[in-house]
């Protein structure tokens, strides 16, 4: 494998997880590698990024947030 052939890989400082079991559903926010909460919808996201320094210019940069088990409009279960 050639190093063009090799997959990028993003290391963002915010990891949104999957969306969990609750009333309302909500999903656990990463920023550095620490849990520092839950979101309940997209703008708590940036009101936790904002609140670590971090300004978010586009949501779905995935050098910026990644989303796991879904995307910024995942919030309930399925």
């Amino acid at each position: 494998m050639t190093e063009q052939a090799a997959p990028y890989i993003s290391n963002p400082r915010i990891m949104v997880l999957g969306v969990q079991p609750g009333t309302p559903p909500f999903r656990i926010v990463e920023i550095d590698g620490e849990v520092i909460g839950e979101a309940k919808s997209v703008t708590d996201v940036l009101e936790a990024a904002a609140a670590f320094g971090i300004t978010v210019h586009d949501m779905d940069d995935p050098d910026v947030v990644r989303w796991v088990g879904g995307d910024k409009f995942t919030w309930k279960l399925h």
